[in-house]
């Protein structure tokens, strides 16, 4: 199953009480979910089949003694893994929103998330960059226009412009030392 088919197959005001239920610091921003949700239905989407949308919850660290909390996480990942890749996991917030409507849904995500759940979280990830398409690609633009300036320049250029982990560390540390 397609994430288009779950956002046809639902009206907004079921996905608006799941989303409020999964996150309810959001409430604000009901209006601009609505738009979005709005703008998915009509859109065409995209034929992306290599890629699929896997949703996995995750335990954070315990925040109140005896209590965990948790956090679900949306990214792609290839349909058939490649072996002598480090993850199958991937980075999906930049992508059109019409390829996220063309992925399938892992059978792991359709088994453990109900079709609203499914539908928050993708919005939510969807939107986390920001509430427009275009602004997302004109910021991931920026971020790949910044990868290109830098592969461009030369070693020396590299070393002036840059900051090891290590060094970055040891500054914060001192920063801190002297608040």
């Amino acid at each position: 199953m397609k994430l288009f088919n779950l956002i046809k197959s639902n009206n907004w005001l079921s996905v608006e009480l799941t989303l409020l239920g999964l996150y309810p610091d959001q409430e604000e921003m009901l209006a601009e979910y609505r738009k979005v949700f709005e703008k998915l239905q009509i859109t065409n989407p995209a034929e992306y089949d290599d890629i699929e949308i896997i949703l996995t919850e995750y335990d954070c660290d315990p925040n109140i003694e005896n209590e965990k909390e948790t956090y679900v996480d949306v990214s792609g990942q290839k349909k058939i893994p490649d072996p002598d890749s480090i993850t199958n996991g991937y980075a999906i917030e930049f992508l059109e929103w019409d390829k996220w409507l063309g992925m399938e849904l892992a059978l792991e995500t359709l088994k453990n998330f109900s079709e609203l759940e499914i539908i928050a979280h993708c919005l939510f990830e969807m939107t986390f960059i920001d509430y427009k398409e275009d602004a997302i690609q004109k910021q991931f633009k920026s971020i790949s226009d910044t990868v290109e300036e830098y592969k461009k320049l030369t070693d020396e250029e590299k070393n002036q412009q840059t900051i090891s982990y290590e060094d970055l560390k040891k500054q914060l540390d001192e920063k801190k030392g002297s608040n």
